[in-house]
């Protein structure tokens, strides 16, 4: 899955600084590299995507963040935007949609 958004955020023109296999290789990436946005599974291993956008908001509360997850995970959904994410795509999802909603994040910048 990774290597599938890497080529289609890259494809469309943004950069990919990082990636992580896991929720704490996730917060070690944001720290180091301070990303514009984040995309995050919301299922990981180590540690989930839930609790590594809290760790990430607590010491950035500015960080962009938009989680990934698979239909039927709404209730992770909304616990994540409570613990801080911005926005999320539900998978599978269509290039054009997870471009559109990147593109929003960045007009937000």
């Amino acid at each position: 899955m990774r290597e599938e958004l890497r080529a289609m955020l890259e494809k469309n023109g943004f950069e990919v600084i990082g990636e992580a296999g896991n929720g704490l290789e996730a917060i070690e990436s944001y720290t180091n590299l301070k990303p514009d946005i984040v995309t995050m599974d919301i299922t990981m291993p180590e540690m989930s995507g839930v609790d590594a956008v809290r760790e990430i908001k607590k010491n950035n509360p500015n960080a962009n963040i938009v989680m990934i997850s698979a239909m039927g995970q709404e209730y992770l959904v909304k616990e994540a935007i409570l613990n801080g994410a911005n926005g999320f795509i539900i998978k599978p999802f269509k290039e054009e949609h997870l471009i559109k909603t990147l593109g929003k994040m960045y007009n937000l910048l």
